[in-house]
């Protein structure tokens, strides 16, 4: 029997990339997310992509989730991709107060919904898309940088809890770096990486249920460096 995944946030970047690998290996793949004109394109790509319209921050997205995925005929596989942020030098309001909603509210609500699911049938994965931002708090995107330290750390909250209960969810935390996505166009970085490349490295690791994957070599250095930054250093550098 074919295996199922769903994806939030699958219309683009990343999400889509992996969408197309898993699709191509023969998994039943459902996609939900805002954008009803790319889920209607992903939906005509192949008869193993189902598509539901669902904005993680409505009242009722846990609801039209449990519904998905009775809908997909369940899920061996959740992948979360949703997520917003600014680089908000200027500590805007609104930005901060909008990355916080997506990425912790709308975050933990489906996250805990994938998880209730699993645990009531004996065991999954799930699979989240964070950020080396989450590393230290970066002054160009306080609440983006703020949220993926959430998520890191709720991941491995959930973790223990799957240990301490005998649920056998698995977990894991995919921290990249720039990669080149509609998240970051417009602007200029260092070290860009290829969508579909970042894709196929989380395809393996999730093969090999890695608990934590810094994507690649080149964050994982640097990460290794932000750390050894003391934090009366770090508030005098100008990180971007």
């Amino acid at each position: 029997m074919a295996k199922r995944m769903i994806i939030a946030g699958g219309t683009s970047g990343i999400g889509l990339e992996l969408v197309k690998l898993y699709v191509a290996a023969g998994w039943n793949v459902g996609v939900f997310g805002r954008n009803e004109k790319r889920l209607a394109e992903l939906s005509a790509m192949s008869h193993l992509i189902r598509v539901k319209r669902i904005d993680v921050n409505a009242d009722n997205a846990v609801a039209l989730f449990e519904t998905f995925v009775e809908e997909c005929g369940g899920m061996d596989l959740y992948f979360h991709s949703s997520g917003i942020g600014w680089y908000n030098t200027e500590a805007e309001a609104d930005k901060e107060l909008d990355t916080a909603e997506t990425n912790v509210k709308g975050f933990m609500k489906m996250v805990l919904a994938a998880y209730r699911y699993f645990c009531g049938r004996g065991g999954g994965h799930i699979a989240v898309i964070s950020s080396i931002a989450g590393t230290k708090g970066l002054g160009a995107a306080p609440a983006y940088s703020a949220t993926k330290r959430f998520q890191n750390t709720y991941i491995d909250a959930l973790a223990q809890n799957s240990r301490m209960r005998r649920m056998h969810v698995l977990f894991t935390d995919i921290r990249p770096g720039f990669v080149a996505t509609p998240l970051l166009s417009g602007k200029r970085f260092p070290m860009l990486m290829d969508a579909g490349r970042v894709a196929e490295i989380i395809r393996r690791a999730l093969e090999r249920k890695k608990r934590r994957v810094t994507i690649d070599f080149r964050y994982s250095v640097l990460v290794a460096l932000w750390r050894c930054i003391p934090a009366w250093l770090w508030e005098r550098l100008p990180v971007k």
